[in-house]
């Protein structure tokens, strides 16, 4: 019989080990952190492959995102480096998109044209 000062402790649990919930929300979460910062390092690499980009003109731009496009559309690329050609072709997207903005604030600002379009 065991006396009255002995601490309460189940045999089946030992307090070093995480209960298994605990190892599950623990693996969850390391899962969870580790896609989140794949998918950060991932957007990175392809800016960092993409930097080329603020350089063009938007000729140039716009007619390298037409070639990508086709080549999308032909569907004759593999996986891989179909993500490689969409992340380029949003890189030169966003590029238009800046330049004509850019454009069009100072054909505005020329004009004294200040209404929404």
């Amino acid at each position: 019989m065991p006396d009255d000062n002995s601490p309460d402790v189940s045999p089946d649990v030992s307090p070093d080990v995480p209960a298994e919930d605990d190892a599950e929300t623990t693996e969850t979460t390391d899962t969870t952190v580790a896609a989140s910062s794949s998918k950060s390092s991932s957007k990175k690499r392809a800016s960092d492959r993409n930097a080329d980009v603020a350089q063009l003109g938007y000729e140039d731009a716009r007619d390298e995102l037409a070639r990508i496009v086709a080549q999308l559309e032909a569907g004759s690329v593999p996986l891989e480096e179909s993500m490689r050609l969409w992340e380029r072709g949003e890189a030169l997207a966003a590029h238009c998109h800046k330049w004509l903005d850019d454009a069009q604030g100072r054909v505005e600002q020329l004009t004294g044209d200040k209404a929404d379009h």
